[in-house]
């Protein structure tokens, strides 16, 4: 079993995204003891966010590759191979400016590939990338699980990870961080709560 953990705040020591992933962590790999775990944070190794030539050693044939493409291919292919050979991924995924870090926008870039991990046909676009189980780890300043000013956050990443297949998702989050001490423990409590039920 392999368990890959993407992080993607910025906040060091004080990111709350981060202690949810370490908590996910140390719940499944006390469930799988045998578990391999990979872990890539997209702060101390970005991503570069994807260009001409990054978009075509993403999306293209590697027979079709000139030398620049030929030369990105193996880095980028290598972020989406991370991803497949996975059982759980847990992803860090804080809300910044009611969206994600563009890190990890960069990130899912190269997991959306045509012909691999989703493509289309007279019935619409069909996901590929089924059969593993994705934890998004959301941290919030205020309150917003029903609010529409959540959306471009966890509705971008349902969206996304449904469209490639993934029906395996799920959240656990802390709401109120930038309400102070006392919010973010009872959230990471109610957090925990839910990690255990996974």
């Amino acid at each position: 079993m392999q368990i890959l953990r993407i992080d993607s705040a910025t906040t060091g020591v004080q990111s709350i995204s981060r202690k949810l992933t370490d908590e996910l962590v140390a719940h499944f790999t006390a469930k799988h003891p045998d578990a391999t775990v990979i872990e890539r944070d997209l702060v101390a190794e970005p991503l570069p966010h994807i260009d001409p030539i990054t978009t075509k050693a993403i999306r293209t044939l590697p027979e079709t590759h000139e030398e620049a493409v030929a030369a990105a291919y193996p880095d980028q292919r290598a972020v989406l191979d991370e991803f497949l050979a996975s059982d759980v991924v847990i992803v860090g995924a804080p809300m910044y400016n009611f969206s994600i870090p563009s890190q990890l926008k960069a990130w899912l870039d190269r997991l959306g590939v045509p012909g691999v991990t989703f493509k289309y046909s007279e019935a619409g676009p069909e996901g590929l990338a089924g059969g593993r189980k994705v934890i998004v780890a959301s941290a919030r300043g205020g309150e917003y699980s029903n609010d529409q000013m959540a959306e471009n956050q966890e509705s971008l990443l349902t969206t996304f990870f449904g469209f490639i297949g993934v029906d395996d998702l799920h959240f656990v989050r802390v709401e109120k961080a930038g309400y102070g001490p006392e919010a973010i423990e009872a959230g990471l409590a109610a957090a925990k709560d839910e990690i255990a039920k996974l």
